[in-house]
């Protein structure tokens, strides 16, 4: 029997955000902060998901436009991620150097989202 595949998962862009997902939520389960300021922790996983959540949203999207917008949020959602990284970071709940890998891959992502963004653009001409 043949498995189904989406055509969201054939995108590099949402494969790299859920492994990122993947690996924000792996530092997530151990972060240990003392009083435990689950909001944080709970924000940052839903924002991690969030990345590859609303590339698979959009892809199901009917119009370049509809999915365009989603690729956006997408870029938000990432952007917010980082964000959260940085505060837990400040706060000494993760170290300068899981932060530093974070970046990087984030940056990686936020690339590639940009350049889906202009190319699907560019085909709505």
């Amino acid at each position: 029997m043949k498995d189904t595949k989406f055509s969201f998962e054939d995108l590099d862009v949402w494969q790299k955000a859920v492994g990122f997902s993947k690996i924000v939520i792996e530092l997530a389960e151990k972060i240990d902060t003392g009083r435990k300021h689950y909001r944080l922790i709970e924000q940052l996983e839903a924002s991690s998901t969030s990345i590859a959540m609303n590339i698979a949203e959009g892809k199901g999207r009917y119009s370049k436009k509809e999915f365009v917008h989603f690729l956006y949020i997408s870029r938000g959602s990432l952007y917010e991620t980082i964000t959260l990284l940085i505060i837990l970071h400040q706060n000494k709940w993760i170290q300068e150097n899981q932060l530093n890998e974070l970046k990087k891959l984030a940056s990686e992502i936020g690339k590639m989202l940009s350049s889906l963004i202009n190319s699907i653009k560019k085909s709505m001409v």
